[in-house]
């Protein structure tokens, strides 16, 4: 499938709506935040998770001037969550949102995710913001409460993104992928590596969905009109996921 093919977004008759999704660790808006803002308005996401959001001094007011430059806003996260946030579109109508603080390892980085139940026309969608530790069996056991909490969000339709320091061939990726749909696996579309952003050599991002969730395609939006490489690469250490779903009316 060509970059350029993948559909924008759009109500289906039957209720349905197909969405673009896109996952970003933007490093705390330390690179070239226009370079970042260009390459998430060129993704048109009516869904960003963020992962590395600001977190501390006027961290509020950063992540806003982000939402604004993407014709976004904030729908949830940031220092609330450790880090992963939540932005959307104003196609998206809030059902209710929830901060989650994961519990603290001693001497390791305070992780948590960024949860929000939204709509899309007839369809009714779970929405979790993820960054999952270095630490292989702290990032296993955050794995499972990950799971946990998608389960708990009382919805039969939900999508995860976010930063799994881990590959695809890992204990924790694993134990998502079998919950879930791998995006990319299921409908290959761009490019695959997403870190580092100047020279990609392994997935360790990804967009996961549950089952009755269609996937018109993901991957990297290397290709994509409007995104360069340069761009890719001054505006943060990784590279966006960015996944077009067909959620079904509730």
């Amino acid at each position: 499938m060509a970059t350029a093919s993948l559909p924008n977004s759009h109500t289906e008759p039957d209720g349905s709506a197909v969405i673009r999704v896109l996952s970003y660790n933007v490093r705390s808006l330390r690179d070239d935040t226009e370079a970042l803002a260009r390459v998430i308005r060129a993704c048109a996401p009516d869904l960003v998770l963020v992962q590395e959001a600001p977190r501390f001094f006027r961290w509020r007011k950063k992540l806003a001037r982000l939402a604004a430059a993407c014709d976004l806003v904030i729908l949830t996260g940031g220092g609330t969550a450790a880090g992963p946030a939540v932005l959307c579109d104003l196609r998206a109508t809030v059902e209710r949102t929830e901060d989650v603080l994961l519990p603290l390892t001693p001497g390791l980085h305070r992780r948590g995710l960024a949860t929000a139940v939204v709509r899309f026309g007839g369809a009714r969608l779970g929405v979790t913001s993820f960054h999952l530790s270095l630490q292989q069996e702290e990032r296993y056991e955050q794995g499972g409460m990950l799971l946990d909490r998608v389960a708990g969000m009382g919805v039969e339709h939900a999508v995860a993104g976010g930063d799994l320091n881990d590959r695809p061939d890992g204990r924790t990726f694993r134990r998502l992928a079998d919950a879930f749909q791998d995006c990319r696996a299921t409908a290959p579309w761009g490019g695959e590596f997403t870190s580092g952003s100047a020279d990609p050599h392994q997935r360790i991002d990804a967009i996961f969905a549950t089952k009755g969730i269609e996937v018109l395609g993901c991957g990297v939006p290397q290709d994509l009109p409007g995104v360069t490489g340069a761009d890719l690469a001054g505006a943060t250490d990784h590279l966006p996921v960015l996944a077009v779903l067909r959620v079904p009316a509730a």
